[in-house]
């Protein structure tokens, strides 16, 4: 029949090619979108809108575009979008170079150590234009392409921008020295809730889910509700893990209450982060990036930091591990 939908299985398998189809460049996606809005988690957000967005017009479109350049102007507007609700600097016209002055086809390497909070000190043109070029290592074709800025006009963000990131180096790693403060009430929630989940008390953890509770596997699929409960199965089937409560400073002012998988439990690194929002005593949100890895790079990396609550043996609940 002439505008009847197919059948929900037929569109669950179609998203599921598509993201089959864009999986190797999710990664580059997200290190452009985290650095443009200053976190790793912002940066997330962004990629999943710019992901809707591209199944909708390749749905509606005759044939696949290349999906990079595609897919890198749809984030590109996405986050710009964003960032346009939330700063007030970002329309800056960039000035033309100086006639003395070189930009070059080459990486600049301080860029690539830039940790992401370092790149929010820059107007918005010269942010995207030095995460472009240096971070994913695009031409200043291509950057044009993306941005729908002019040659010369990409050129003096990039000059200035290297300018800027290198002048403000120092100052980030003092601030990122600092651990964020966090209010006492939620750290009691998140270490009483890591206690029983390394106890693998699942019964008690489904106990605070609320009514209305969103689960968000990221990249996977959203519940809600007491749906949500299901969520610890694929948990319980793990034997070799730990939780780590603690604050996921991802360059958001005061960081985020957040728990850090250790798969395998003898890990130094998280494998994973898990965010976890309260109302009262009972769980509002889960949102488990086990599916995105390269949430959990960026920490490796140095580029974000996650600070273990050192109290959180203190102030858990006490329960004895459950078989």
């Amino acid at each position: 029949m002439p505008g009847s939908q197919p059948p929900p299985s037929e569109l669950v398998q179609a998203r599921v090619r598509f993201l089959e189809l864009v999986a190797e460049l999710r990664p580059e996606l997200h290190r452009y979108c985290a650095r443009l809005t200053g976190s790793i988690v912002d940066g997330e957000d962004v990629v999943q809108d710019t992901l809707a967005k591209a199944y909708y017009a390749i749905s509606m479109a005759a044939e696949v575009p290349p999906l990079r350049p595609f897919l890198f102007r749809i984030a590109h507007n996405t986050a710009m979008d964003m960032l346009r609700r939330y700063e007030r600097r970002h329309v800056d016209a960039v000035a033309e170079l100086p006639e003395d002055a070189a930009v070059g086809e080459w990486a600049d390497p301080e860029v690539v150590r830039a940790a992401l909070a370092t790149f929010l000190e820059l107007p918005i043109a010269q942010r995207s234009a030095v995460i472009l070029k240096d971070v994913l290592g695009c031409s200043l074709a291509e950057i044009v392409e993306i941005t729908g800025a002019t040659l010369p006009a990409v050129k003096a963000a990039l000059f200035r921008g290297r300018a800027g990131l290198r002048a403000r180096a120092g100052e980030s790693a003092a601030d990122r020295a600092a651990t964020p403060a966090v209010d006492a009430g939620e750290r009691r929630r998140l270490n009483r809730y890591a206690a029983l989940f390394n106890a693998r008390d699942w019964d008690a953890l489904r106990d605070f889910i609320a009514e209305d509770c969103r689960l968000d596997l990221v990249s996977r699929h959203e519940r809600r509700g007491r749906g949500v409960g299901e969520y610890f199965a694929r948990y319980a089937d793990l034997r070799d893990f730990r939780v780590v409560p603690g604050v996921l400073d991802d360059g958001v002012a005061g960081g985020r209450l957040a728990l850090a998988m250790y798969s395998p439990r003898s890990s130094t690194q998280p494998s994973s982060f898990v965010l976890i929002e309260w109302r009262g005593e009972r769980l509002a949100l889960i949102r488990d990036f086990r599916y995105v890895p390269y949430i959990a790079d960026e920490v490796r990396l140095g580029r974000a930091a996650f600070h273990a609550d050192r109290d959180a043996r203190a102030t858990a609940v006490d329960v004895a591990p459950r078989s």
